[in-house]
């Protein structure tokens, strides 16, 4: 079975990141996954004790590095259409389910899309992206630019080649540092909703589109702990600086202070983006806040006694929702264990934990969404958790035969391989089985490296 390395849809657990996200289902190309929101246990991805299972897995890891390299760099000033402000440095994306409903424009010719943009009404439909919302595409080009700087910051480890922070190193200062190209600390215009009767301001649900966040605070942490030359201090100075105008703006802003009291996995997300900022900028007091703040408030009342998350299956999309917010309970953890506080046994008012929403959200159908969204999940779970009679593996082996490949499969360990042999092709697919002789390597790493005469490659 070759890897499913393919385009899975824009709002999927995983995604398959092409120059940003356009709508569902274009031409497949081959491209790497995006796990959403990400946070490394970072001890264990820097101290270079792995087990040989996850060689193939790691070799993912950095080809997804030279991958995402190839389509570098990114900026906020990457778009076409300017937020109200008319300024490029203010990050902008449309509302995804916003279509618009020009019944009552009165119009007897076809409308332009500008004037569809200006005249019409926009109505919500709920899980179904508006076919040209990614002409403003700020939010798959930070989903990519977070993706190059988490994988290129774990190749640095793996690879042990600087070129690989350089990369992280420039990544970050072309997006948020240099005066030239950063982004203004605010999501004022995030997720605006068009049309004739337009507010010309952001929604909360804006907050959203850097979730990922996680993920460029946990690669510069490991960066920290590796002491790499290319992360110096004054660009750690900088990056602190950015951040903690973001921060407040994630304190104080009415949009911000909005999707913070949001009870779904907007909320979650919310909480594990801001407290992994609080945290990279030394603001433990705040961090722990956050986090006591999400656990005592919200998560309360997200997942009830059978393990169901009744506002994530009341969407239109329950599987893919449940699995949404799960990763972003996970993530949360994580951040609360790495500031040294045991967070997993938290329970909610029903006595339940995440633990208990993943076991549900395994025993549900998947329906219309891609059940790929939940293996990193069930990873995890099995991660923390145990998975003594590998019901987690089994399932996941189930959905994809070459999973021991996959990147997840190296950070979120132990988990079993269930048996499975994996390899790498030369066009860059995972393919289960053995390696064709003196090419490939597999989860027991008996033809060496994929590359026999430069092992990890740049």
């Amino acid at each position: 079975m070759t890897s499913s390395r393919f385009w899975a849809g824009p709002t999927l657990l995983l995604v398959w990141i092409v120059l940003g996200i356009t709508a569902i289902l274009p031409t497949p190309t081959c491209g790497f996954t995006s796990y959403v929101s990400q946070f490394l246990r970072v001890n264990y991805t820097a101290d270079g004790i792995w087990d040989n299972s996850t060689l193939v897995a790691q070799q993912s890891i950095i080809d997804a590095a030279n991958w995402y390299a190839e389509q570098a760099p990114w900026s906020v000033l990457n778009k076409t259409f300017l937020a109200p402000s008319n300024n490029t440095h203010d990050y902008l994306s449309w509302a995804a389910y916003y279509w618009p409903d020009c019944s009552n424009v009165g119009n007897t010719t076809a409308l332009t899309p500008q004037q569809e943009w200006t005249e019409c009404v926009y109505v919500d439909r709920d899980g179904q992206f508006s076919p040209d919302v990614r002409l403003v595409n700020n939010s798959g080009d930070f989903q990519a630019m977070s993706d190059a700087i988490f994988y290129n910051a774990m190749a640095y480890k793996l690879g042990g080649n600087e070129t690989f922070a350089q990369r992280v190193a420039s990544y970050v200062d072309v997006w948020f540092i240099n005066n030239a190209t950063a982004m203004n600390p605010n999501l004022n215009y995030a997720q605006l909703i068009r049309g004739v009767d337009s507010s010309g301001k952001g929604q909360h649900t804006g907050v959203l589109d850097l979730h990922d966040m996680t993920k460029v605070v946990s690669a510069i942490l490991l960066l920290r702990v590796m002491a790499s030359p290319s992360w110096t201090q004054q660009l750690d100075s900088a990056m602190n600086d950015w951040c903690t105008q973001y921060v407040e703006w994630l304190m104080t802003s009415p949009i911000a202070l909005e999707e913070k009291a949001a009870a779904n996995n907007h909320g979650s997300f919310y909480a594990s983006q801001t407290s992994s900022i609080q945290l990279l900028i030394g603001n433990t007091t705040d961090a722990q806040a956050t986090l006591n703040n999400y656990f005592q408030g919200i998560y309360q009342n997200q997942i009830v006694a059978n393990g169901d998350q009744p506002l994530e299956s009341v969407r239109t999309r329950p599987f893919h929702y449940r699995a949404y917010n799960a990763a972003a309970i996970i993530t949360i953890n994580r951040i609360a264990e790495y500031m040294g506080i045991d967070t997993w046994n938290i329970t909610t008012a029903a006595g339940t934990t995440v633990h208990d929403a993943v076991n549900y959200a395994m025993a549900q159908a998947p329906g219309n969404d891609n059940p790929l969204e939940l293996s990193p999940v069930l990873a995890a779970a099995a991660m923390h958790y145990g998975d003594p009679k590998d019901a987690y593996a089994s399932w996941i082996a189930k959905q994809d035969d070459v999973y021991p490949g996959e990147e997840y499969f190296f950070w979120e360990q132990p988990l079993s391989n269930s048996g499975l042999k994996v390899f790498i092709n030369w066009n860059l697919e995972l393919r289960a089985g053995d390696p064709p002789p003196g090419s490939g390597t597999n989860i027991n790493g008996s033809n060496g490296s994929r590359y026999p005469d430069a092992a990890w490659r740049v």
